[in-house]
């Protein structure tokens, strides 16, 4: 079985501009194509798991939401970044689906499709539900520290500052170990 890296895709490998329904939008986060690119080199499968709850809420529609997706696996194209695959739950907060992060349902489809091994996964997200989506799936998780979303300290695996303390986690640095605990 293979490993991931499951991802939340707005306000962690793209600036989050609300609900994006505009592809000319979309920016990547510093150092997050880099940092995939080469943890993909290193046997990682890239997995966007994306709320993108606009859609469900009537603010942008599906035609929106998948050519701003589009845009993103471009832009990601374009620095030789494979992503393995995508989920979206697009469905409001108030509908009470079973795919909606903090779910685990879109990581565990993820893991049953690509044949991944969840404990060996990565969560890597910019908010509460991102982690405990992570930790609902029995994954590590990092939290991509942010000044818009707080994370209590001791909710995800690991905290990280940027993509470059990202890679440097993954990647087995010395001194940076994952702990298998979770």
């Amino acid at each position: 079985m293979d490993r991931a890296l499951f991802l939340d895709r707005d306000g962690t490998i793209i600036e989050d501009c609300g609900y994006m329904s505009d592809p000319a939008l979309v920016r990547l986060i510093p150092g997050a194509a880099d940092a995939l690119a080469a943890l993909a080199m290193e046997g990682w499968k890239l997995i966007v798991v994306s709320n993108q709850s606009g859609v469900g809420r009537g603010l942008i529609g599906r035609q929106q939401m998948e050519a701003v997706h589009n845009r993103f696996l471009e832009l990601m194209g374009s620095h030789r970044v494979q992503i393995t695959d995508s989920f979206f739950c697009t469905h409001g907060p108030e509908e009470a689906c079973e795919c909606r992060k903090p779910s685990a349902l879109l990581l565990k489809r993820a893991a049953q499709a690509h044949s991944l091994d969840l404990s060996a996964s990565c969560m890597i997200g910019d908010r509460e539900s991102d982690i405990l989506c992570g930790r609902n799936a029995g994954c590590f998780t990092i939290w991509l520290r942010n000044d818009i979303f707080a994370v209590p300290r001791d909710l995800p695996t690991f905290i990280a500052n940027d993509w470059d303390e990202i890679y440097r986690k993954l990647s087995g640095e010395p001194g940076l170990p994952i702990p298998m605990n979770h």
